[in-house]
């Protein structure tokens, strides 16, 4: 089912390329990727086989009334194709291709307490610095950090917490005694 995500949304992406409407096409289909997520009552009337392809192609087209045509033409092939379960996988997958073709790079940082944005901003920008990709940058709080910082730079994880030194610590302890 993860091929078949991919081959949608690579194809949705390239004619949204052509046409010039990436960030278009992204923000609706993501508005109606969570609209989906959201709303148990959608997801069982869009995902029912016990309705027509022709009542599901009906609430769509009032659903999406106002949409860009690439977005609601790809949505009613997904209802005929009976593909709309898996739509939220296709909308990872054209934001990974998103991403991929805007050069942003998701840095997420997790502290124990709150940083200062200035302190945030200086960690992002030598980040975007090393890979020369610019950073979407985002950072939390997370008390059980205790201490350090957890940094994930796309799939990669940089743990310098306290929690991570001490759980290594006892690892090394009980394989000793």
């Amino acid at each position: 089912m993860e091929e078949l995500s991919a081959v949608y949304a690579r194809s949705l992406f390239e004619a949204a390329q052509s046409a010039d409407r990436l960030d278009e096409v992204r923000e609706q289909l993501g508005q109606f990727a969570d609209a989906l997520e959201a709303d148990h009552e959608l997801q069982v009337f869009f995902f029912s086989p016990y309705l027509t392809t022709e009542d599901k192609q009906d609430g769509l087209h009032k659903a999406v009334s106002g949409a860009d045509e690439l977005v609601s033409n790809f949505l009613d092939l997904l209802v005929e194709n009976h593909r709309m379960p898996a739509l939220l996988r296709i909308r990872r997958e054209y934001d990974a291709l998103w991403e991929a073709e805007n050069r942003l790079l998701p840095v997420e940082i997790t502290a124990a307490v709150e940083l200062d944005e200035a302190v945030v901003r200086r960690i992002g920008d030598r980040i975007g610095e090393q890979t020369g990709q610019q950073v979407e940058l985002s950072s939390q709080v997370d008390p059980d950090v205790l201490g350090g910082l957890i940094v994930r730079v796309g799939n990669t994880v940089l743990d310098a917490s306290v929690r991570n030194r001490l759980e290594t610590l006892r690892r090394q302890v009980a394989k000793a005694g």
